[in-house]
Formats: C-alpha cells, sequence, structure tokens
C-alpha cells in the first residue's frame, strides 16, 4: 500500500505525521522502524499516529512510536506539529484542539503566528506513578551509576524524566550517562534522561536522551520536566526560557497542582509518498 505522510519537526526533533482518518492502515513495530530509519525509510525521531478519537468530548486521538517501534505516552514537541497538521490538512478548523493521548487529555492552542502553546497537564511527583522506584517523595534522588552516582530529579509529563544539572551542558557526557540512566532498574518503563545548566532564574540549556530514540535536537516533555526539576528545587522563576540544540521552548508553570504549558514552533518540512 501507498501512505501518505508529512515529515515535521520541532526544533529539529523530527517526526513522520500520518492521517490515520482518511487511509486506513496498522502500524507494527516493524512498520515503524522502517518509516523511521534514516538511511533505508524516511528518518524520523518519532512517528505520529492521527486517528478518530474513542470519546466525543475530544477531537482526535494522538499516538506516538518511537523510532524503535515502541509507543510511548506523550511527546511535547510532536504536540505542536500534530495541532499543525490537522489544521494545515483542514481536518479541523479549530484553534483550540483536544487530544486522546496514553497519557490522558491535551489541549493544543494554535496561535496566528503558527506557533502552539499545549497544555502539557499536571506533572507527576510521586515515585509510583511516574514508575520510579524509591521509599518516598523527595525533591532529588541519588541514582547510582557505573562507578559513579548522580542526582536526579524525577518527574513524569506522561512520559518519565529524569533530570540531572551539570555545569556545562556542551560537556556533559550525555551519550556516557544518557543509555545508564534511560535503562536503570529503578525506572521500570525506562526513562527520558535530561541534562540541564541553569544559566539564571528564567533561562537554562538542556539536553535530552530519549528513550529509544537516543539523544535529540529538541525535546519538549524534557523541557517541561527541567523546569518543574528546578522549581522544585528553588532554582527557577515560574516562566524560563529553555535552550536545547534546535532551538528554544518557553515553559511556565505555576507550581503544585497547575498544569505546565509550553509554547514553541511547529514546521512542516515536506509532504510525501512511501510505499509499505
Amino acid at each position: 500500500m501507498r501512505l501518505r505522510f508529512t515529515k515535521m519537526h520541532g526544533l529539529g526533533n523530527d517526526f513522520v505525521v500520518i492521517d490515520g482518518i482518511s487511509q486506513k492502515l496498522r502500524l507494527t513495530p516493524e512498520k515503524v522502524r522502517k518509516l523511521s530509519d534514516r538511511h533505508f525509510g524516511i528518518g524520523c525521531d518519532q512517528v505520529l499516529l492521527v486517528e478518530v478519537p474513542n470519546s466525543p468530548d475530544v477531537d482526535f486521538r494522538y499516538r506516538i512510536y518511537n523510532a524503535d517501534g515502541g509507543e510511548v505516552e506523550n511527546c511535547g514537541n510532536g504536540a505542536r506539529c500534530f495541532a499543525r497538521f490537522v489544521r494545515d490538512r483542514r481536518l479541523t478548523g479549530k484553534s483550540s484542539i483536544k487530544v486522546e493521548t496514553a497519557s490522558g487529555i491535551m489541549t493544543l492552542n494554535v496561535h496566528e503566528d503558527d506557533e502552539v502553546t499545549v497544555d502539557m497537564g499536571v506533572p507527576v511527583l510521586d515515585p509510583a506513578d511516574i514508575p520510579f522506584s524509591a521509599p518516598s517523595r523527595a525533591v532529588t534522588y541519588p541514582l547510582e551509576l557505573e562507578a559513579r552516582s548522580v542526582n536526579i530529579g524525577a518527574v513524569s509529563m506522561g512520559n518519565p524524566h529524569a533530570v540531572t544539572i551539570v555545569d556545562d551542558v556542551a560537556q556533559a557526557p550525555v551519550n556516557i550517562l544518557g543509555p545508564m540512566i534511560e535503562s536503570h532498574p529503578r525506572f521500570p518503563s525506562r526513562v527520558n534522561a535530561g541534562f540541564m545548566q541553569v544559566i539564571s532564574p528564567s533561562e537554562i540549556r538542556l539536553r535530552v536522551y530519549e528513550r529509544g530514540a537516543g539523544e535529540t535536537l529538541a525535546c519538549g516533555t524534557g523541557a517541561c520536566a527541567a523546569v518543574v526539576a528546578g522549581r522544585l528545587q528553588g532554582l527557577l522563576d515560574d516562566a524560563v526560557t529553555v535552550h536545547l540544540p534546535g532551538g528554544s521552548l518557553h515553559i511556565q508553570w505555576a507550581g503544585e497542582g497547575q498544569p505546565v504549558l509550553m509554547k514553541g514552533p511547529a514546521t512542516n518540512v515536506f509532504h510525501g509518498q512511501v510505499r509499505l
């Protein structure tokens, strides 16, 4: 079969976005890996699928598959691309769009400049719900790695994150520590590993090693988790600019019990068809 798709990116975090409403398909892990392969396929960090929702109170179902074929709960950069995609493809004319995800309902707001604000929901901090193995909730946790220990903030933004503060994010050993943290046994569903440098209370630099994808140019949920972790440690204000390798996001969090708001761009790269 020939499958229509759009290649998009949010600050360099790139996606293959597929309309699963007007065309019928079943994505298997093998097909996702084929689409994601940068040498033999289209190439992307994640495949995003637009589907009919299960609930009549929302507009779409939003599904996310990592490059390794595994389905995951959430992706903030992908959510912004999802919002632009459904409007560009005239699947909706709404500027405020509600979508079902594996982690709950998400609201996407498209602005006139084509930037998108995503209500990422209230961060989850209880270890059992992240999920993360710890005897009780704490602001930071020691995590034992091979021959060293790091302190992390543990947060779920619909998907699990471990955030480590570093002096210089450019020099941080992301490709060494990232895989160790991602597959640490205290995170039974694996985890996204964030490395954060605090520049000021309103500005940070961040690199993220994503589970199932490796280091990406940007991670929206990772940016949200980093701001939450930094706020809980008393290091950040309620509005923070997050500089990632692919560009910057603007994150707002008023504090515990409140949702995290993320604003940033979503960009079309090209449209095409691929035979599966």
